[in-house]
């Protein structure tokens, strides 16, 4: 199954019979690494679990933690604030693993993240999303989908499918061959 390519897709509000609408309004699931609030579209969510014990797979890139065994299938578990760059912390009792739904160049590939918190699900409308500054890097980051202002907060809405690139998924899928 090939994957559009989403980069010259617009996130801009769309008119249909006059209504304008954002393809990004919706249900997050809101987490937290830090300090920062996440979104992530609940369609994308499988489930929220308790950190467990995670088998260590050698020679994998630096933010995958492991794999754990999710009622019979092994399915990789990445460090969100690895991947991100930012410090890693020790886990907390609030530290969970979202398992998500990603497209992989195979197909769907579910996969852990570690995150420190869950926060609430929300419900986005168009007009609580803006989208992402240009930060001065020659480009958009492919990851965010666009800034949430909500209760005085910015909330980072994230596209799951693009928070590893596709070469990155493909080790991470052959690693489970």
């Amino acid at each position: 199954m090939q994957i559009p390519d989403i980069s010259t897709q617009t996130t801009k509000p769309v008119v249909a019979d006059g209504i304008a609408t954002d393809k990004r309004a919706g249900k997050y699931l809101v987490f937290q690494l830090g300090k920062e609030e996440f979104g992530a579209g609940v369609m994308k969510i499988r489930e929220i679990m308790k950190m467990q014990e995670i088998t260590t797979v050698p020679q994998t890139l630096p933010f995958v933690e492991g794999v754990i065994n999710l009622r019979g299938r092994v399915i990789p578990v990445i460090d969100l604030r690895t991947k991100f760059g930012l410090e890693r912390q020790e886990h907390t009792e609030r530290t969970c693993i979202i398992v998500v739904r990603t497209q992989s160049p195979e197909g769907e590939l579910p996969m852990g993240i570690i995150v420190d918190g869950v926060v609430e699900v929300l419900t986005l409308h168009s007009s609580d999303i803006e989208d992402t500054p240009d930060f001065g890097r020659g480009g958009t980051n492919p990851c965010l989908l666009g800034m949430a202002k909500i209760k005085g907060r910015v909330k980072i809405l994230l596209d799951m499918d693009e928070v590893l690139s596709n070469q990155e998924l493909q080790g991470i899928s052959s690693m489970l061959q």
